[in-house]
This record gives structure tokens, C-alpha cells and sequence, in this order.
């Protein structure tokens, strides 16, 4: 799956191992080069369906949040992201499964504590 950040700032903490543990420390650094690697390793967001997801328990976000997808990180952080479409395309109409598997392309947005 193609991974793109919403960020310069993000894509450059998230890509390099020393800026990853100095922003977020070494736990949380080593949880995200695995989730990372995990989304690149895909084919499509399918991979992580719910009924698939265990460890990072990728789901969608609901209320403000909603059309975003969160994955575990180290509690209470979640890393935030939405499905990309090609220019002019809308989301398909699909729903469950066929709309996880209609999504090759995620943007990151962050790493937030969504409870709080």
C-alpha cells in the first residue's frame, strides 16, 4: 500500500529512526516502524480489516473524526489516517470489506490520543 503524510514535518519524523525516537521516544519509535512497515507490506487496507487486525486494531473513527482510520500505537496513541483517491475520484460506495479492500493509497495525519 502506498503511504503519503499530510505533513513535510511528520513524513520526515515518521521516516528516519533517530528523528522517530526523539520525537516520540523508543517504544512508541519501534511500534510505528512496525505499523509502517506492516501498511507498506500491504496490498490493500483489507489486510487490516477488523476481523484481521489484531495487534494494531485498525478501525474507523467515528463523530468528529469520522472518515479517518486509527491503528494502535503505544496507549492511550493512535496513529490517524484517511484513504486516498486519484484526482476526480470520489469514495466508492462500497461498504465492510469491499470498501477496505477498494483503498491502496492511505494519507497519514498524525499520532494522537483520540479519548481524551
Amino acid at each position: 500500500m502506498l503511504i503519503v503524510f499530510s505533513k513535510k514535518r511528520l513524513r520526515d519524523d515518521l521516516s528516519d529512526d533517530r528523528r522517530r525516537v526523539r520525537r516520540f521516544g523508543a517504544e512508541m519509535a519501534r511500534k510505528l516502524r512496525v505499523r509502517l512497515e506492516a501498511i507498506d507490506a500491504a496490498d490493500d487496507l483489507s489486510t487490516f480489516w477488523p476481523a484481521n487486525s489484531k495487534p494494531e486494531r485498525c478501525h474507523e473513527l467515528k463523530g468528529n473524526l469520522s472518515g479517518q482510520f486509527s491503528m494502535d500505537l503505544v496507549h492511550p496513541y493512535r496513529l490517524l489516517f484517511v484513504p486516498v483517491y486519484e484526482e476526480g475520484e470520489s469514495p466508492p460506495s462500497l461498504v465492510g470489506l469491499e470498501f477496505w479492500r477498494s483503498i491502496k493509497t492511505i494519507e497519514i495525519v498524525g499520532i494522537e490520543d483520540t479519548h481524551g
